[in-house]
């Protein structure tokens, strides 16, 4: 018996794929589930995530615009924390210790340079570091700006900032050599040598009678330049992970599809193929 050409076989005629085993369908059953169950949390959790930095945004822009209250004092400072402190509207009434203020490194919109935090001594004794406000380094050093400096009693109004412990990023304080990358109260009070020094610090509002323009222009050092900003991308993270746990769902039902076919040409399967299996023998055209 002579075996047809293969260009005259028909496409029922030639070698089916082989049908998947159950142990291979169930291992990817399970992890489709699993991607999907994952991507799927992952999507939930940037919802929620959305849901509560939208509530904390409003908490503090009600916290920004309310009225100068008194700051947390000192049988509240083991209380205090972000959460429920950060970017409160305080106003507070001491003297600055002017010989005590410490630079620390800033960026900002009028470029970089340094804060001057100062200590403000309360009639109670306690500290507080206050940060008066933005220097460029050609004003750097404290003679340069001496005439801004507020002498006697002072009220200042700002927002409260909590400390910002160790360093920068990339950059720890180095409290021997005075530099300092960010605003660590209790590293500069003990290297001022201060004591009961606040868990915080006051960034002091600009002048509200000085246009921005005008505010940015004034004496050294300017005041007001603390930037409020909460980045909130967590509903395009919630739609990727969504997206993602669609992608999950499409590829399983190509591939149950993609096994229904493996199964219908497979011998003996239901499908087409096995509708149209001619079990008569070939034609006298292709016999010996």
């Amino acid at each position: 018996m002579t075996t047809p050409p293969p260009d005259l076989l028909s496409s029922h005629d030639k070698p089916a794929g082989r049908p998947r085993s159950a142990a291979a369908r169930v291992a990817l059953a399970v992890c489709a589930v699993l991607a999907f169950a994952g991507f799927f949390a992952l999507g939930t959790w940037q919802v929620e995530r959305r849901a509560w930095k939208l509530d904390l945004i409003a908490r503090v822009d009600q916290r920004v615009h309310a009225p100068a209250a008194e700051p947390p004092a000192r049988a509240a400072w083991p209380q205090v924390n972000a959460a429920n402190d950060e970017y409160r509207h305080v106003r507070l009434t001491g003297t600055f210790l002017h010989d005590k203020e410490t630079l620390t490194q800033a960026s900002t919109r009028l470029g970089a340079g340094f804060w001057v935090l100062t200590p403000l001594q309360t009639a109670n004794g306690t500290v507080v570091l206050v940060n008066r406000g933005f220097v460029p380094p050609d004003a750097r050093e404290r003679a340069s700006r001496a005439a801004t400096e507020a002498k006697g009693e002072v009220t200042i109004a700002g927002l409260l900032r909590i400390t910002e412990p160790k360093g920068g990023f990339l950059r720890k304080n180095d409290p021997a050599a005075d530099r300092w990358f960010s605003r660590d109260v209790q590293a500069i009070g003990a290297a001022r040598g201060l004591n009961d020094v606040a868990p915080y610090f006051v960034d002091a509002e600009a002048d509200p009678s000085l246009s921005p323009q005008a505010a940015d222009m004034a004496d050294y050092p300017v005041r007001g330049l603390t930037v409020i900003a909460f980045p909130n991308s967590h509903l395009v993270y919630a739609l990727t992970w969504y997206g993602l746990a669609l992608m999950v769902l499409g590829a399983a039902w190509f591939v149950w599809r993609d096994g229904r076919k493996r199964a219908g040409r497979a011998p003996g399967g239901s499908g087409e193929n096995a509708a149209h299996a001619d079990p008569s023998p070939r034609s006298d055209a292709y016999r010996d």
